[in-house]
C-alpha cells in the first residue's frame, strides 16, 4: 500500500545524481513519475504529491535535475560592463554598465541568444559568458553553458516578468571566479557548494504543475556514495583523518619560510584540505599572498610575502582560529591535474612504469579522490615533466643539442628540419662511430624499419641497422620524424648515403609499402638491392587471404610460401609455387605479381646473408623501449648512451675470446661444415669444377666461391662440398671465408667510441644564440590511453575461422547459415 504524507512531511532535503521522467496515469488522472532510485520515487498529480516508497524506510531523495516546459514569454535583462558588489548579506548586486532586453521562451536557443548579444555588447559569441540568478537567490550565480542550460533558467523563470542575465567575456569571468561565488556548472568545489533554501514558487514539470504550497529544500551537496566527476570529490572521515596526519602542519605560522610562492601555494591547498576548510585570495600577485576563510565572518587569515633582498616566502600574519563548522561540511577540494602530479611524482620516480589506472586507484584509496583514466593520465604527464623536464622545452633545444652532438663526436651528422610555422618536423642522427665501424668492418647489408614513438607529441622512428660479425644489433642511423611517408624515407635515406659514403652495392632488407619502395631507387639509383621484408610480406599475403579460405589451406599455402622463398634451387622454388596454385590459382597470381625477384633466395641477385626479415630495426625499437616516453632531446641523449655502452661492452668482449680467424659463432658454424665434409668424395676437378658425392652430388665453382647448394653464397662460410674441395686442393677453409667474419673486422667495426654528449639542464643554463632557428613541438599530441603497438602473428598461431558444417562457408556456423538445406 503506498503511504500517504501531509504537506509539512514534504518539506526534505534533496541532493542530485539521477533522474529520469515517466508519464503514466494514477488514478485515471495524469500525473508525472520522478524514477529517483531503484528504492523510491516521487509522484506528481495535479492535486497533489504523493511520495511512493519502495523500501522499509526513505531517509532523502535525490534529485540531479528538473525539466521545466514553459510557454510563455520571459524578458531576459541583459547587463554588461558592470562589475559585482558583495552586501553584507552576502547577495550579489550588479552595478553599472550597460542593459539590453530580449524576449525568451522555450524556442529560443543560445546560439541566437548569443548572436544578438554580440550585436549590440560587441563580445564575440564563441568566448562570452553567460550567469544569472535563481529566483529568490541573489548569492550564487548559475552559469549558462549550454543549450539545456539556457532552457532550465527560462524554465526557472516561468512565473517571473523577468530574468536577469550578465554578460561577461571569457577574459573578465576568468578574473572574477576568485571574486565571486563559485557557479554550479563551473568551478565551484565539493565543500562551497551549500546553498541556502530556495522557494521553487510554482514550478512546471512536464505539463503538470507543483504548487507554491510546497516548497523543497536543496542542498547542493553530492551523497558520498554518488559517482562524481573527478573535481567533485568527497572524503570519508577515515581517509579526511589519513590527509590530516600528512599534512595538517605543512603551515605552522608567522615566520615559516617558502621557497617560492608556488611552494607556498601549495602548502596551503594542503593545509587547507587536511584541516577540511576552503578559502579563497584577497590578494595574489608576484609580491604579497593574503587569504581568508571563505565560511562567512570566519577570523581565519594569512598573509606571506617576498623576504626583504632574499627570494625566500615569509609568513608575515596569521590567525589560525576558525569559527566555521568545519566538521559539518566534510572537506572538499579540486583535484587539479598539478595536484595530482606533485602527489604521485616521487612514486614515479622509482616506478616509471606507475600505470593511470593504478594513479586513480591509490589516489583514491589514500585520499578519497574519484580520478578517472583521462585524469590520471594527464596528472601522471605533469609529474613525468616535473622529473624530467618540458616536453615543449626539449624542442626548443634542439638546434643547441645537434650542435653539441657534432661537437663532442666529430664527423658525426645531427641535422633536423622544421615546418613553415617552426614546429618540428624531422630530425636525422649518425654518430661518426657507426658510419666508420659500417665501413670498416660490417657486410653491405642494412635493415631499415619503423616503429610509432610512444611519446607526448608521438611521431615515427626511422632507423637502419647493420648485422656485425656475430649478427647482433649495429645501428648506424635514426632519425624521429612526423610520419612514415616516401619524402621522410627519401630525406632519411638522403642523409644515411652522405654519412656513409660506401661504394659497395648495399643490400638493403625493408618492407616495400609506405614510400620504401620508391625511394631507395631514387636515392641509391642502381647501386643498391631490395630484398622485400619476408615477414611484412607473409602478413599481406595472410591479410589477403582471411576470409576466402579455411585455417588449412591459408596454412598449407603459407607454408609453401616460406617454403619457395627460402628454397635456393629454382626446382625447389617452382615445386612450392605450384602446390599454392593447386590449392587457389589467385593465391598463385598473388605471389607471381608480389616481385618474387625482390624475396626468394632461387631468384634474389644480391647478397643477405640469409637474412629474411628486416627485424633488427625493430630489436633497436625495444633496445630502448623505456626511454620512448622522455623528452626528445633526452630520449635522443638515451639512445647515445645505449650505443656508447653497447661499443665499449663489444670492445671489451673482444679482446677476450680465444684467438682464432673468425668470431666464435662462426668459427663453431665452420667447424661443423669441416666435420660433415669428412664423409664425402670429390672427383678430378673440370677446370676450376668439382664434382662433389655424398648424399647427393653437387657442383662446387672453387674460383667463383660458388656450390649448387647455394649455402656458400647466400651465408658467405664455405659449405662442407666446398670444404671438402678445398681441403681436397690442399688450401685452408678460412681463406674462403667471407671477410667479414673475421675478428679482425668485428674489432674494426667496434674499434671507434661515443663520446658524451652535455646534458639538456647544462644547455638550459647556456645564453641564447642570436640566429638559431626557434623549434616549436609538432601540432599533434598523444591522446589517453594504451598506445597500439605491432603485433605480427607467428604462421603458426592463425586464429582458426568458423566453418559451416551445412554450406562449408567460412565466418557462421550450422545454426546462422542462411543456405538452403
Amino acid at each position: 500500500m503506498i503511504p500517504k504524507f501531509s504537506e509539512p512531511s514534504i518539506k526534505r532535503s534533496v541532493s542530485i545524481p539521477n533522474l529520469f521522467c515517466l508519464r503514466q496515469s494514477l488514478n485515471t488522472k495524469p500525473a508525472l513519475l520522478f524514477f529517483v532510485s531503484p528504492s523510491f520515487s516521487i509522484c506528481v498529480s495535479e492535486q497533489k504529491l504523493r511520495l511512493l516508497n519502495f523500501s522499509e524506510t526513505i531517509t532523502h531523495c535525490v534529485i540531479e535535475r528538473f525539466l521545466v516546459m514553459a510557454t510563455k514569454k520571459v524578458i531576459a535583462i541583459c547587463q554588461s560592463g558592470g562589475e559585482f558588489v558583495t552586501n553584507k548579506d552576502g547577495s550579489l548586486v550588479y552595478s553599472g554598465g550597460d542593459a539590453y532586453a530580449i524576449d525568451i521562451d522555450q524556442d529560443t536557443s543560445m546560439t541566437d541568444f548569443k548572436f544578438e548579444l554580440a550585436e549590440n555588447f560587441g563580445f564575440s559569441w564563441e568566448t562570452m559568458c553567460l550567469k544569472y540568478f535563481l529566483p529568490g537567490n541573489k548569492k550564487t550565480l548559475i552559469t549558462i553553458s549550454k543549450d539545456k542550460d539556457f532552457k532550465r533558467m527560462v524554465s526557472f523563470s516561468a512565473d517571473a516578468a523577468n530574468v536577469e542575465v550578465f554578460v561577461l567575456p571569457e577574459e573578465a569571468d576568468a578574473r572574477n571566479v576568485s571574486n565571486m561565488p563559485a557557479s554550479r556548472s563551473s568551478r565551484t568545489t565539493a565543500s562551497e557548494a551549500v546553498v541556502p533554501v530556495v522557494s521553487a514558487g510554482d514550478i512546471v514539470v512536464g505539463d503538470d504543475l507543483i504548487g507554491n504550497d510546497y516548497q523543497i529544500e536543496m542542498a547542493m551537496m553530492p551523497e558520498e556514495s554518488s559517482p562524481l566527476p573527478g573535481n567533485f570529490v568527497m572524503t570519508d572521515e577515515k581517509q579526511h583523518i589519513k590527509a590530516a596526519q600528512q599534512w595538517e602542519n605543512v603551515i605552522t605560522g608567522v615566520e615559516q619560510r617558502f621557497n617560492s610562492f608556488i611552494d607556498f601555494r601549495d602548502a596551503l591547498h594542503k593545509y587547507s584540505i587536511a584541516h577540511g576548510f576552503t578559502y579563497k585570495y584577497k590578494k595574489n600577485d608576484s609580491h604579497r599572498v593574503s587569504v581568508k576563510c571563505k565560511a562567512l565572518g570566519c577570523p581565519w587569515r594569512i598573509t606571506a610575502s617576498r623576504l626583504s633582498t632574499t627570494q625566500l616566502i615569509c609568513i608575515k600574519k596569521m590567525n589560525p582560529r576558525h569559527t566555521c563548522e568545519r566538521a559539518v561540511v566534510k572537506a572538499g577540494y579540486r583535484a587539479t591535474r598539478g595536484w595530482v602530479g606533485s602527489i604521485i611524482k616521487e612514486k614515479l620516480k622509482a616506478f616509471p612504469d606507475y600505470k593511470p589506472k593504478d594513479i586513480a586507484e591509490d589516489i583514491k584509496r589514500e585520499y578519497g579522490i574519484q580520478l578517472n583514466y583521462s585524469q590520471a593520465w594527464r596528472a601522471k604527464e605533469i609529474a613525468r615533466e616535473q622529473l624530467q623536464g618540458s616536453y615543449k622545452e626539449a624542442y626548443s633545444q634542439l638546434p643547441f643539442f645537434c650542435e653539441k652532438i657534432k661537437e663532442t663526436n666529430p664527423g658525426s651528422i645531427a641535422t633536423f628540419m622544421t615546418k613553415e610555422d617552426s614546429s618540428f618536423h624531422r630530425l636525422f642522427i649518425s654518430f661518426y662511430a657507426s658510419m666508420s665501424g659500417f665501413r670498416e668492418g660490417c657486410r653491405p647489408l642494412l635493415f631499415l624499419d619503423s616503429a610509432d614513438l610512444n611519446s607526448k607529441y608521438e611521431g615515427v622512428m626511422l632507423v637502419a641497422t647493420a648485422p656485425d660479425a656475430e649478427d647482433g644489433i649495429f645501428p648506424v642511423a635514426f632519425a624521429v620524424v612526423d610520419s612514415e611517408t616516401e619524402e621522410n624515407w627519401v630525406w632519411f635515406l638522403e642523409n644515411l648515403k652522405l654519412g656513409v659514403a660506401d661504394s659497395r652495392r648495399i643490400t638493403f632488407i625493408a618492407d616495400f609499402q609506405n614510400g620504401l619502395k620508391n625511394a631507395l631507387p631514387l636515392v641509391f639509383e642502381n647501386g643498391h638491392h631490395h630484398a622485400y621484408c619476408l615477414r611484412h610480406l607473409a602478413e599481406k599475403l595472410n591479410m589477403d587471404l582471411k576470409g576466402q579460405f579455411s585455417h588449412e589451406a591459408r596454412r598449407f599455402m603459407l607454408n609453401d610460401f616460406y617454403a619457395a622463398a627460402y628454397a635456393t634451387r629454382l626446382e625447389d622454388y617452382y615445386r612450392s609455387l605450384e602446390n599454392i596454385k593447386s590449392i587457389s590459382p589467385d593465391a598463385y597470381t598473388w605471389i607471381i605479381e608480389s616481385e618474387p625477384l625482390h624475396w626468394a633466395n632461387a631468384l634474389f641477385e644480391g647478397e643477405r646473408y640469409n637474412h629474411m626479415n628486416s627485424t633488427f630495426g625493430l630489436d633497436f625499437y625495444s633496445w630502448v623501449s623505456e626511454a620512448h616516453e622522455l623528452p626528445i632531446t633526452q630520449m635522443i641523449d638515451e639512445l647515445r648512451a645505449k650505443l656508447m655502452q653497447s661499443i665499449y661492452t663489444r670492445q671489451v668482449q673482444s679482446r677476450e675470446w680465444v684467438v682464432t680467424m673468425l668470431t666464435p659463432t662462426n668459427e663453431e658454424k665452420l667447424q661443423k661444415e669441416i666435420e660433415l665434409s669428412r664423409s664425402l668424395q670429390v672427383s678430378a676437378p673440370h677446370n676450376s669444377l668439382f664434382e662433389v658425392h655424398g648424399e647427393s652430388i653437387n657442383i662446387v665453382d672453387i674460383d667463383q666461391c660458388d656450390c649448387d647448394c647455394k649455402v656458400w653464397r647466400l651465408t658467405g662460410l664455405p659449405c662442407s662440398h666446398a670444404v671438402a674441395v678445398v681441403e681436397c686442393i690442399g688450401k685452408s677453409p678460412y681463406d674462403y671465408c667471407s671477410r667479414y667474419f673475421t675478428l679482425e673486422s668485428y674489432q674494426l667495426m667496434y674499434a671507434e667510441s661515443i663520446n658524451p654528449v652535455p646534458n639538456t639542464t647544462m644547455m638550459m643554463e647556456e645564453p641564447a644564440v642570436e640566429g638559431v632557428v626557434s623549434v616549436t613541438p609538432p601540432p599533434t599530441r598523444r591522446t589517453p590511453g594504451k598506445p597500439k603497438s605491432k603485433q605480427v602473428e607467428p604462421l603458426d598461431m592463425i586464429k582458426r575461422q568458423l566453418q559451416c558444417s551445412n554450406c562449408k562457408g567460412l565466418g557462421h556456423n550450422k545454426k546462422t547459415c542462411k543456405a538452403v538445406s
